[in-house]
């Protein structure tokens, strides 16, 4: 084996690792959306004989109003922690070592989700709970920020495919969680007791997500990547050294002066400006913003609202929006994902991939054009459920295989020291077209 070709990554055992760190990374969050039903009811006050909360109507009202606004207050309280943490991490990834990290983040993660999975048999009114679940969702969505981001800088440091594996993960925790809707939706389970199993199992990813990062180092595959910046320069400084010496002793004078020039400029204990590395990789970065905005944008605040033209009341009703807009999304999205690891067309250079990026952006009247309801202004045009099936498809395959692509390729447009912050930058604009993309799906919905 040569220093060029390295080890092999054998079993594909790391790339599993970046899988399994890639699911532990939104699983938990998966779950928590998807135990809306339980939070909302749990903020119903199941003990309706309460003193505290039956006496006045303006308690009744606020008990109201914290149920009506708990879908609000969710997404405020997870896409700001989520921007300002993966921004902070572009920055403090350089101070603090990524192993505390990633370990300390899914460990954090992991308690909260233990907390929540005891606070299930513990009563509590409505305020008080409803303040203890917006902080949950606060510090899963800070240290996820920080998880995800540090996960896509370790990436960086590794070939290109090795990006995708997270995105994949990422992709299967939202199928996963998909299919617990449906299952719940199935079994009719209705008693707040059903959800501890959610949470439980969500402990249970971490778990699985924190011993395969400890397992990480000690793959000769990813040793060898993670130290090859320094192990390269040192190697070739020493050749230069040896070069400067017969120089020296065989050349006349200036020409050491002349060949000095290929001494490398990078110092391994540099460290890498932000500003320098977003210059080099800035269409990756607006792109993967870009292609988050537009399907945050619709994604769900528009397509969960599309009703069906085949019936109402009817079994098929009932399970709609759950298979045609979350299941037939998050697999379609993952299949995207996936299709990085076999080929990625177009090339990291090409101006195909920004175009293809920016013409996403035609699913945004499409989906406005479906029969959602309630509308005001819009006609309905694509009224059959077919159409919504088949834009559905497009629009999430697109998302996961543009999103994945560019993931992959900002990294590789840096140097190799630079890798790590690169990530980071990366991680950052996909949280950013996130937010931007909830921002902006308050205007489509107004346009409807």
């Amino acid at each position: 084996m040569t220093a060029r070709d390295g080890p092999q990554d054998r079993y594909k055992a790391v790339w599993l690792i970046f899988f399994i760190l890639g699911l532990g990374t939104l699983l938990p969050w998966n779950f928590f959306m998807t135990a809306r039903e339980y939070f909302i009811s749990r903020l119903a006050d199941p003990e309706e004989n309460s003193h505290v909360w039956n006496q006045t109507s303006e308690a009744a009202s606020s008990q109201s109003y914290l149920q009506s606004m708990f879908d609000n207050f969710m997404t405020l309280c997870a896409m700001v922690p989520l921007l300002i943490f993966t921004c902070l991490n572009s920055f403090i990834h350089q101070r603090i070592p990524q192993q505390i990290r990633i370990s300390g983040s899914l460990v954090a993660i992991g308690l909260v989700f233990l907390v929540t999975a005891i606070m299930v048999k513990v009563a509590m009114e409505p305020l008080p709970f409803f303040i203890f679940t917006m902080i949950s969702i606060v510090f899963i969505n800070s240290f996820g920020a920080i998880l995800q981001s540090s996960l896509f800088g370790l990436a960086g440091l590794l070939p290109a495919s090795y990006t995708a594996p997270i995105m994949s993960g990422q992709g299967l925790a939202g199928t996963f969680a998909a299919l617990a809707m449906i299952f719940s939706i199935a079994i009719g389970a209705q008693q707040p007791e059903s959800f501890i199993g959610y949470f439980t199992t969500a402990c249970v990813a971490i778990v699985l997500a924190i011993f395969s990062y400890i397992l990480l180092p000690r793959m000769d595959f990813f040793r060898y990547y993670s130290m090859k910046d320094k192990t390269e320069y040192s190697v070739y400084n020493a050749e230069l050294e040896t070069k400067r010496d017969l120089i020296k002793k065989d050349e006349p004078n200036g020409m050491e002066q002349n060949n000095s020039k290929i001494i490398p400029t990078h110092n391994p204990d540099e460290k890498p400006s932000v500003i320098a590395i977003f210059k080099k990789l800035w269409v990756m970065a607006v792109s993967v913003c870009f292609v988050f905005t537009v399907t945050i944008g619709v994604f769900p605040s528009i397509t969960a609202k599309v009703s069906t033209v085949l019936g109402e009341g009817n079994k098929w009703d009932l399970y709609f929006i759950p298979v045609s807009c979350f299941l037939l999304f998050n697999v379609f999205d993952w299949t995207g994902r996936s299709l990085t690891a076999l080929f990625t067309w177009p090339g990291k250079d090409s101006c195909l991939l920004p175009v293809m990026v920016a013409l996403r952006v035609i699913f945004i009247p499409l989906f406005m054009l479906c029969n959602v309801q309630p509308r005001d202004y819009l006609p309905v045009v694509f009224s059959h459920d077919a159409w919504y099936i088949i834009f559905m498809i497009f629009f999430s395959i697109s998302n996961g295989y543009l999103a994945s692509l560019c993931m992959c390729f900002g990294p590789k447009k840096v140097l190799a020291h630079e890798a790590e912050t690169a990530g980071a930058v990366m991680a950052f604009f996909l949280s950013l077209g996130l937010a931007l993309g909830a921002a902006v799906s308050f205007l489509f919905r107004i346009l409807i």
